[in-house]
């Protein structure tokens, strides 16, 4: 289902790809994922990747969805020699990637929270994924990837914000309607459950929790 918001189109293809078209017709991928992918569009003009999971980092998802002339930018802790040119983004800072204003901050999971393995390790260690802080058409679009709410997130504001609510591998949907009110946006789209069995969750809930504080959020 899609979602409009001034201006722009929002698309969840399942689990954390999304697909962002502008009025005038660019189209914006987030980690877009094979296995949700219904056909090879091809009419990405700019591709995101935040991390090297196999969930987040696919190549051939990548060429899919990308344009003849699609500019790729990928965190530059991931190896992508497979794609050829490919716009490297910083653990931490901003820069502008074919005409969209982006500022990139760390996402990880919190050695002592909940989100570890059976070893104790966080699922995603400091240092290995990146938040995106999108500035499409105007409108500000935060998508904070593979994450617990971390205390530098309490500076982040953005008009649309899309976290992972599935809970296990990142923050779950009470943690992220925690982290919705301090951005504070006007429209929320949740990503990142129902997929798999460990990540399954009550989205409803979580849009009712965050519609009763004045929230929008679309389950799309």
């Amino acid at each position: 289902m899609a979602v409009e918001y001034e201006g722009l189109t929002f698309d969840r293809l399942g689990h954390a790809s999304i697909r962002i078209e502008t009025e005038d017709g660019r189209v914006v991928y987030v980690d877009p994922w094979s296995e949700v992918l219904a056909d090879a569009p091809g009419d990405g003009d700019v591709v995101f990747a935040t991390h090297d999971d196999f969930d987040h980092y696919d190549p051939e998802a990548i060429e899919a969805v990308g344009g003849t002339d699609a500019t790729v930018a990928a965190y530059e802790g991931i190896g992508t020699d497979e794609l050829g040119s490919v716009v490297d983004l910083p653990l931490e800072g901003t820069l502008t990637v074919d005409g969209i204003d982006v500022r990139t901050l760390p996402a990880f999971n919190d050695p002592d929270g909940d989100h570890v393995d059976d070893e104790g390790d966080p699922f995603h260690a400091e240092g290995e994924v990146i938040g995106l802080v999108l500035t499409v058409a105007d409108v500000t679009v935060f998508v904070p990837s593979d994450t617990d709410f971390l205390a530098h997130h309490e500076s982040v504001s953005a008009d649309v914000f899309v976290p992972p609510i599935g809970g296990h591998y990142t923050m779950d949907r009470h943690e992220a309607a925690d982290f919705a009110r301090s951005v504070d946006p006007d429209l929320v789209l949740p990503v990142h459950y129902d997929t798999f069995e460990a990540i399954e969750t009550d989205a409803d809930a979580f849009a009712d929790e965050l519609e009763s504080d004045g929230i929008r959020v679309d389950l799309f």
